[in-house]
C-alpha cells in the first residue's frame, strides 16, 4: 500500500513531531529539475479584490501560503509543531511578567531579496501599514493589541500591546506581520496585482492569464537568512481547476506532488494502494468547517431558528456520507486536539433530534417551514463542497421543519458577498493561522470578526477574551475558552460541523513531503527536495 502516515502525538493540547521527513534523504537535494506542486486553490485579483496577495489584505490559506514561501515575518511556525521560533529575528521576548511588551533583534545583515538591507524601521512600517490600511478582509484584527511599536537602531524593536496577550508571538508568524520594502509598498494603500516581494526563502515570479494566477514560481533567495534551510533551487505551483486535473497531472509525472484539495475519492484511491508511482502521506491537520449565520437578517434572527439547525443537523452522517475517514465530527469552533477544546454543542443539544427542534421553534412562535438557502463556495474548500451541503438540505428538509435550497458560488464572488451581509446561512472553513484555542474563537466572535459578522457578546469581548490572553501556560486559560465555547453553543452565530485531517500526493523520488504541510496547514516548500524513486 502507497500511503505513509505521519503520527504525531498531542502534549500539552499541540502536536510534536517524531517522525523524520519521507523520503530517502535527510536534506534532499539541491539540483535537478525544478518540483511542481499542483493545487486547487485559486489565485484571482477582482475588482472586489484587487491585491490578493498584499499582506495587508491576504487572508486566507491559499494567498497566504505564497506569501510564507516570499514575505520574512519575526518569528515562524516551526517544521513540526511548538511554539514560534525567530526567523527574521535573532531573538524575541516579552520583557514584562504581564505579557504586554515584546522586544525582538532583527538577525544581522539581513536582506531583501533585492539587496536592500532589512531594518527595524521597514518592521515597523510593515506593520503600522497593515493596521493603517485595516483590509476589509480582517486580517489586520490579528495584530489588534498592538498600542504602539517602538525602534531602537537598526535591529530593535520593541511592541507596546494594549493588553496582556500570550499568544502575540504566534501573531507575528503570521503573514499579516510580513516584512516589506517601502520602496515596493505604500504605506496607505494595496499593492494591486500579483508582484511580491520580501527577504524569505524564495523569490517570487507569477504566470498570469487574465485575471489569475496560472502557475508560480518559487525560485531560492540566496540572501536569505532565517530558521529554516531550502532543499531545492526551485518550485512551481501550478493551479488546476479541479481535483481529478489535479490527480490527472501527478499520474502523467506533470506534477511531483499535490497538495489542497484531492478530493475524498483520490484519497481513498491512493490508500488503497493503487498507484506504484504515487504515495499518499496523510497527517493532523486542524482544518474545521462551519455554518455562519448573518444574525441580522430575518430568516436567522431569532436564536430559536440556529438552535434547532443545531439541534437537527446529524455531523456523524455528514461526515460518514461526504468525507469518511478523512474527517470527524466537530462540536465547537476548538479542534478536538487543542488545549481548551469543549464538546459545548454536544453538551447542550446531545444527539440529533426533529422533536426538540420543533420543541424550539414552537416555543419562539417560529412558523414553520423556515424557508432559507445555504451558500457555498464552488471552487476553494474541495470538490466534495457540494456533495457537503446536499446532505444538509436533505438532513434539515427531512425534519419537515425546514425549506432549505442551497446555490454555490466561486469563491471570487463569494467571499466578497458573504462579507458584505448578502448570505444569511454560508458554509466556511478555517485553516487557523496558528495552533491556539484563542485563534479558532477571536476571529469569529472579536470585533472587527474575519466575517464581518454582526453578531458581538460583550461577556466575550472584553472579558473572556483578554482573559484568556493573560494566561501564558495556555491550560491556565481553558476556563475562559470553555466559558466563550459555551456561549457560543447558546447563541448559535456559527455552527461547527466537522474537524479533517490533510493529505499530500507525492510521487515516491520526492523527500520531504511528511514536512509539506503543517497542522496549520502551512505549505513548507523548502521542505521539499529530489531523492532516489523506490
Amino acid at each position: 500500500m502507497n500511503r505513509k502516515t505521519l503520527v504525531l502525538p498531542a502534549v500539552a493540547g499541540l502536536l510534536t513531531p517524531v517522525l523524520a521527513a519521507c523520503g530517502t534523504s535527510d536534506s534532499g537535494s539541491n539540483s535537478g529539475d525544478a518540483i511542481v506542486v499542483g493545487t486547487t486553490d485559486r489565485f484571482t485579483a477582482t475588482a472586489d479584490a484587487p491585491a490578493p496577495l498584499d499582506p495587508a489584505y491576504a487572508y486566507d490559506v491559499g494567498t497566504w501560503n505564497v506569501l510564507r514561501q516570499t514575505v520574512q515575518t519575526l518569528m515562524a511556525q516551526p517544521k513540526g509543531e511548538g511554539d514560534p521560533i525567530p526567523d527574521a529575528a535573532e531573538s524575541c521576548t516579552f520583557t514584562d511578567s504581564g505579557s504586554e511588551r515584546y522586544a525582538c533583534k532583527l538577525r544581522e545583515g539581513l536582506k531583501f531579496a533585492s539587496g536592500d538591507p532589512v531594518t527595524a524601521a521597514d518592521v515597523k512600517f510593515s506593520i503600522e501599514r497593515a493596521l493603517r490600511i485595516d483590509a476589509d478582509s480582517g486580517v489586520a484584527a490579528l495584530l489588534n493589541t498592538i498600542d504602539t511599536i517602538e525602534t531602537q537602531g537598526d535591529r530593535e524593536v520593541v511592541f507596546h500591546l494594549k493588553t496582556a496577550d500570550a499568544t502575540f508571538p504566534y501573531k507575528l508568524s503570521t503573514p499579516v506581520a510580513g516584512i516589506v520594502n517601502p520602496k515596493d509598498y505604500q504605506k496607505d494603500k494595496l499593492r494591486d496585482g500579483f508582484d511580491v516581494d520580501g527577504s524569505g526563502p524564495y523569490t517570487f515570479k507569477a504566470d498570469v492569464k487574465g485575471d489569475a494566477i496560472a502557475s508560480a514560481t518559487f525560485t531560492k533567495n540566496p540572501s536569505y537568512k532565517g530558521s529554516v534551510t531550502v532543499n531545492n533551487d526551485e518550485v512551481v505551483l501550478r493551479a488546476y481547476d479541479n481535483a481529478d486535473a489535479m490527480g490527472t497531472a501527478i499520474d502523467k509525472g506533470d506534477v511531483d506532488v499535490m497538495t489542497r484539495t484531492m478530493s475524498p475519492a483520490q484519497i481513498q484511491k491512493l490508500d488503497g494502494g493503487s498507484s506504484d508511482s504515487v504515495d499518499l502521506v496523510d497527517m493532523p491537520g486542524l482544518e474545521i468547517r462551519y455554518l455562519a449565520f448573518n444574525t441580522t437578517a430575518s430568516t436567522v434572527k431569532s436564536k430559536a431558528v440556529r438552535q434547532a439547525m443545531a439541534q437537527i443537523i446529524n455531523r456523524g452522517e455528514l461526515v460518514a456520507k461526504v468525507y469518511g475517514t478523512q474527517a470527524e465530527p466537530l462540536y465547537s469552533l476548538v479542534p478536538a486536539t487543542v488545549t481548551g477544546h469543549s464538546n459545548s454543542f454536544f453538551n447542550k443539544y446531545g444527539n440529533p433530534s426533529v422533536d426538540k427542534a420543533k420543541n424550539l421553534l414552537g416555543k419562539a412562535g417560529i412558523t414553520t417551514p423556515v424557508k432559507l438557502t445555504l451558500h457555498y463556495t464552488t471552487d476553494h474548500y474541495g470538490s466534495a463542497t457540494k456533495q457537503e451541503f446536499q446532505v444538509l438540505q436533505k438532513q434539515l428538509n427531512s425534519s419537515g421543519l425546514f425549506d432549505v435550497s442551497i446555490k454555490g458560488h466561486p469563491w471570487a464572488t463569494f467571499r466578497p458577498a458573504e462579507q458584505k451581509g448578502q448570505y444569511d446561512v454560508y458554509g466556511m472553513g478555517w485553516f487557523p493561522d496558528f495552533p491556539d484555542a484563542d485563534n479558532f474563537l477571536a476571529p469569529f466572535l472579536d470585533k472587527d470578526n474575519f466575517l464581518g459578522s454582526p453578531y458581538s457578546n460583550t461577556t466575550i469581548q472584553r472579558s473572556l477574551i483578554p482573559q484568556s490572553r493573560r494566561e501564558a501556560d495556555r491550560i491556565g486559560a481553558s476556563n475562559s475558552l470553555t466559558e466563550i465555547q459555551d456561549i457560543v453553543a447558546e447563541d448559535v452565530p456559527v455552527l461547527p460541523l466537522w474537524q479533517g485531517k490533510q493529505y499530500v500526493g507525492a510521487r515516491n523520488d520526492i523527500t520531504g513531503v511528511a514536512y509539506a504541510l503543517n497542522s496549520s496547514s502551512t505549505l513548507q516548500l523548502w521542505e521539499l527536495g529530489r531523492g532516489v524513486s523506490g
